[in-house]
């Protein structure tokens, strides 16, 4: 095996480490968002995300997404991936299923069965996943043939999560005291620093998620990886402060939830185009998210009424597809501010509607299967002692 190869296989591998870290930043932000005696029930879930995603992915979701590519929309399946060559591409996008499986932990957070959400989450990462991810990364995926670009899966993986998301938290309703009269009462989460410490994390896994997806390092390779750290990192950067500063606007003050949620959401806004986009794109496609997630998060939880206690739909689902579809606008090859006119827009729109629906429409048949069958919430009792007493028999923090 040659250098080169050996380089690049390596940089596959440590950006997998880094994705795998964010499981850690989405369970520190999802236990800190929301109160204390859910913590432990939050550390489950996300831990089994990653666990059962990664058996689930090895098993059959790896191929229906890279296997040869069946009409277009589907890879076709095998049991066990098993190619020593390919390895270190099947813990890469092992960590992205996971990533989208996670997503919908938080939107649910809190009142939710434990053993309801880990057949959601294996039927996330071993089917709706996979399938709609054929579409667009599987060299012969009817999207991939298209032209869509989501160079690293602001639809493929963020807006998927978000849209499901969406979907869990309106068929499992909101939480005890989040809504009276018709109006909305904040449900405070327990510890900002978490919530905090988780989003930095996930900003260091980032650097994986995005430059990981070039898959090599070697050759021409790093000047296109160094281009994508930065256009990642502006994006980010810009995206904390479009928020904060619409925030101050709105409530007086500098929010710090919303300030935190800026950065993720011109973290999400800006996978699509990160290898597309210039520096200068990616700092509008920061601010562009940063300022919509605001108006998002306040819509879906105020006029909509859907309890959503850590934004994900608004961060994942709503500035994951804007931010696939800014590709069409802010990218320099064919983007609309580049002269290319409406043909990239047009095919970016078409990707992130054709990806949406499918995961509001997989997602909607799966839960309200499981909410006829097995019940999606815990009784009242249980949600107002807190499911770690409940669903785990102990308590994250001692008294």
């Amino acid at each position: 095996m040659d250098t080169n190869t050996v380089l690049d296989i390596m940089w596959v591998l440590i950006c997998g480490i880094l994705v795998f870290f964010m499981q850690a930043g989405f369970t520190l932000v999802e236990a800190g968002f929301t109160r204390s005696k859910n913590t432990s029930n939050i550390i489950m879930k996300n831990l089994m995300d990653f666990c059962i995603g990664s058996l689930a992915f090895w098993a059959v979701g790896y191929s229906l997404m890279y296997g040869d590519s069946i009409g277009g929309f589907i890879g076709t399946p095998s049991w066990f991936f098993d190619s020593a060559k390919d390895m270190h591409s099947l813990f890469f996008q092992t960590v992205f299923a996971a990533t989208a499986a996670t997503i919908v932990s938080g939107a649910i957070a809190e009142r939710t069965k434990f053993t309801t959400y880990l057949i959601f989450s294996l039927l996330m990462t071993l089917v709706i996943y996979p399938i709609s991810g054929s579409w667009v990364w599987n060299p012969g995926g009817w999207l991939a043939k298209m032209g869509f670009v989501d160079f690293a899966g602001s639809t493929v993986v963020h807006s998927l999560g978000g849209w499901a998301s969406l979907v869990a938290a309106a068929l499992v309703g909101p939480r005890i005291g989040k809504y009276t009269d018709g109006k909305s009462n904040a449900i405070l989460g327990h510890s900002i620093t978490l919530g905090a410490l988780g989003v930095f994390i996930l900003w260091l896994g980032w650097f994986g998620f995005n430059p990981g997806s070039q898959l090599a390092i070697s050759g021409d390779n790093v000047t296109a990886v160094a281009g994508i750290v930065i256009t990642t990192n502006l994006a980010g950067a810009a995206g904390a402060l479009a928020a904060m500063f619409v925030a101050w606007m709105i409530y007086g003050k500098p929010d710090v939830s919303m300030t935190l949620n800026g950065v993720l959401a011109g973290l999400v806004g800006v996978t699509a185009g990160c290898a597309a986009v210039s520096p200068v794109g990616a700092l509008l496609i920061g601010i562009i998210c940063g300022v919509a997630v605001v108006f998002s998060i306040e819509f879906i939880d105020k006029k909509l009424k859907i309890d959503d206690p850590v934004g994900a739909v608004s961060v994942h689902g709503v500035c994951g597809a804007l931010g696939t579809l800014l590709v069409g606008v802010f990218a320099t090859d064919g983007g609309l501010m580049y002269g290319g006119g409406f043909e990239k827009l047009g095919v970016q729109a078409i990707g992130v509607f054709s990806i949406g629906a499918w995961a509001i429409g997989a997602s909607f048949i799966v839960i309200f299967i499981l909410k006829k069958t097995m019940g999606i919430r815990v009784t009242k009792e249980e949600e107002i002692d807190g499911l770690d007493i409940h669903e785990h028999g102990s308590k994250c923090y001692n008294d």
